[in-house]
């Protein structure tokens, strides 16, 4: 089967199997060799090719169940193919929301805790793996491991950001947030240049939510401009009085579909220059709040399905790093001034601030976060190439979640912990047993 990630780059042949239930994938797993691994996927919505196996690419999408609730702790235990619109759907309308979430509600747990996926209070909350109690991993041996802080506690840690390369995630309990309606109070400030934007970041740091949009074909004194997103959960008592007799209630978007794929030159400075002057005219008439439901606030591109094919048949690759706090105004100018006079602007482009982070193998560390999506066509993967130097120049490291076509020799030179997560991996069997064709490009 020709499967890919939500970049629709690379694509490969794909042996899947599909067990639906525990039996079915234990006996999937004792196949596996040395010469035929697998690796766990969920929806699919990690962007490159970090669950693609060629040999046996393992569908968890039928543990889909949730299996309790404790209503005194907000702790949920569900299989790993329950997705976060699944916990939403059940959830929200009793008062509880996910503690952590990406910018799509269309992904498994087992990804989630996999991928150890961040959101826009990662500044005051951590990535998701904080708000994890417990998970059910299968190893090669087919024996099911519960692990957490306190048991099996190395294979927990290692387990969050490993990219299902520590086993299979059959089950977690997770902790839910606590909330009085299904609406977030948004503030935005428009912010001219990046100095201003990392100004408003550092000065709203009380603010749940933050995020920023960025106009990255900006120059000059205007370059980095940004749009900075506040959020808070509205209280029912902050609602419209029409509202509060039923705060979880929100209008359903219309869904809107791409039905086919873009033509190849539809996303070039032009389109995406005036996209983003548009954007910026509509947004720097900010500065007031304003009343946003759940879905529009933390999915804003969910309601637009398929959206992916807006980059035509070839698809497209994210860049996503992460630089030290110290280094990040100098890094972001940097990229920012080589995106800008490539005159290959990202469609969509969002920074974000991250918190600090002590993790075995996951992605943030504290600075600021960079999201970059660009068509996979060779120019703009040349850039990808002269942005990664860059990084790797300032401290800065990738996120694998969102990796298609990082070299192995700078994800090395990016990362110090590469060599323990091999030893790790080497020591338990786990490199003879589960792997990506991610994995494999990246040596690990």
């Amino acid at each position: 089967m020709r499967l890919s990630g939500w970049g629709r780059f690379p694509v490969a042949d794909c042996n899947v199997l599909r067990p639906r239930t525990q039996s079915d994938l234990l006996a999937a797993l004792a196949k596996t060799t040395a010469n035929a691994p697998a690796i766990a996927r969920g929806l699919g919505r990690s962007y490159g090719d970090s669950a693609l196996n060629t040999h046996a690419t393992v569908s968890m999408t039928a543990f889909a169940h949730m299996l309790s609730f404790d209503a005194q702790r907000g702790l949920l235990v569900a299989e790993s193919g329950v997705t976060l619109a699944d916990v939403i759907s059940v959830f929200l309308p009793r008062g509880w929301f996910v503690s952590v979430t990406p910018g799509t509600k269309f992904v498994t747990l087992g990804g989630a805790i996999a991928a150890d996926v961040h959101g826009k209070n990662h500044h005051k909350d951590g990535s998701f793996g904080g708000c994890v109690e417990w998970i059910d991993v299968v190893g090669r041996d087919g024996v099911i491991r519960r692990c957490s802080r306190a048991e099996n506690a190395d294979l927990f840690a290692w387990t969050l950001g490993g990219m299902g390369l520590t086993g299979v995630i059959l089950r977690a309990a997770i902790r839910l947030r606590r909330v009085e309606s299904g609406w977030l109070r948004q503030r935005s400030i428009p912010a001219p240049n990046l100095a201003a934007a990392m100004s408003a970041f550092e000065d709203n740091a009380e603010s749940t939510y933050s995020v920023a949009w960025i106009d990255c074909l900006a120059s000059g004194a205007n370059l980095g401009r940004s749009i900075v997103l506040l959020g808070e959960h509205a209280l029912a008592d902050e609602l419209d009085v029409a509202r509060r007799p039923a705060p979880f209630v929100t209008p359903a978007r219309r869904a809107l579909i791409t039905p086919f794929d873009a033509p190849g030159w539809a996303l070039n400075q032009w389109t995406v220059g005036a996209f983003n002057a548009l954007y910026w005219l509509k947004g720097s008439r900010g500065g007031r709040e304003t009343l946003v439901d759940w879905d529009s606030y933390f999915y804003p591109l969910d309601s637009i399905h398929q959206w992916n094919r807006i980059y035509g048949k070839r698809g497209f690759a994210q860049f996503q790093c992460v630089l030290p706090l110290a280094a990040s105004r100098t890094g972001l100018e940097e990229l920012l001034a080589v995106i800008s006079a490539s005159g290959h602007g990202s469609f969509l482009a969002v920074l974000k601030r991250m918190g600090a982070q002590d993790s075995r193998f996951s992605f943030p560390m504290e600075g600021y976060t960079l999201a970059l999506d660009f068509p996979a066509h060779p120019k703009a993967l040349a850039l990808m190439e002269r942005l990664d130097a860059i990084t790797l120049a300032h401290g800065g490291r990738f996120y694998l979640a969102k990796d298609s076509r990082l070299s192995r020799a700078i994800f090395e030179m990016s990362d110090p912990r590469v060599a323990d997560f091999r030893a790790m991996r080497s020591e338990h069997g786990l490199d003879q047993t589960f792997t990506s064709i991610q994995s494999e490009r990246l040596g690990l």
